[in-house]
């Protein structure tokens, strides 16, 4: 049995995060189990999409995808990869929640960065034959599918735009991490929060300024995440509080100015 972490709400507007359990979701009807794990069901058109970016893809392009792909459901807190292991294939998630990460001498799973499917795992450590950078784990009942390099690499030789689009999505991930790397060594901690907000910011029907953040993950893995302590966290909830840009409530976070947001995490 995993665990579930969801925001709580004090008077004073401080954070915190608590522990309920939650049982592990049964496979798929009609899924069969492999030496790998249980067999899911392949991507959609909108999985692939929400991956590869627009223009949709084409049915041919999904079809030849869907030839080559390998889904496969891992219950919650399965490892989908070890750190060790050496890649092989273009990992992703389909749906449902993942982490990035490592194991602590504890014994606990330090995240470094949650993944909610769609969404890619690991689609670079293949092409070079190097081990995945960190571990990957279900934090809820998921489905992994993985793209093996060498059906990617012929795949890629009859389908030039789909290989045009794969490594659009490389370019992608590259970018967002210089812009990780540069908010850590640059950006102070609040600036580094506000970003960490307005990147999850899901606007509301009435208004784009206003909306909330669903804060699915332990206080301490999103100040890892952020590179301060979780008492620092504590204090930039309280302080963005009092300034009117957020109002934690139950599960949630409502985020009353998301401009404010944005403002501080450019430094303004």
């Amino acid at each position: 049995m995993g665990t579930v972490q969801f925001v709580d709400s004090r008077q004073d507007g401080s954070a915190i995060l608590a522990e309920h359990a939650l049982q592990p979701l049964e496979p798929p009807p009609g899924a069969r189990r492999t030496p790998r794990g249980v067999v899911a069901a392949m991507p959609d058109a909108h999985a692939w999409s929400e991956l590869l970016g627009d223009p949709a893809l084409g049915a041919q392009e999904l079809s030849a995808l869907n030839a080559i792909a390998q889904a496969r459901f891992v219950p919650q807190g399965g490892v989908v990869f070890a750190q060790h292991e050496v890649a092989r294939a273009l990992v992703f998630v389909r749906e449902g929640d993942a982490a990035l990460g490592c194991a602590t001498q504890d014994g606990q799973f330090r995240i470094e960065r949650p993944v909610h499917g769609p969404g890619w795992l690991d689609q670079s450590s293949a092409w070079i034959d190097v081990a995945h950078p960190a571990e990957a784990r279900a934090m809820s009942p998921l489905v992994v599918v993985e793209l093996p390099r060498e059906d990617v690499q012929a795949l890629m030789l009859t389908q030039p735009m789909l290989a045009a689009r794969l490594v659009a999505g490389l370019a992608r991930e590259v970018h967002a991490l210089a812009l990780c790397t540069h908010g850590l060594m640059h950006k102070d901690a609040p600036a580094r929060f506000a970003q960490w907000l307005v990147a999850r910011f899901q606007p509301s029907v009435e208004s784009a300024n206003r909306g909330l953040v669903k804060m699915g993950e332990r206080k301490r893995d999103i100040a890892s995440q952020l590179a301060i302590t979780p008492e620092t966290l504590s204090r930039l909830m309280r302080s963005f509080t009092r300034q009117g840009l957020l109002v934690v409530a139950g599960y949630t976070v409502h985020v009353a100015d998301v401009d404010g947001l944005r403002r501080i995490a450019q430094g303004n």
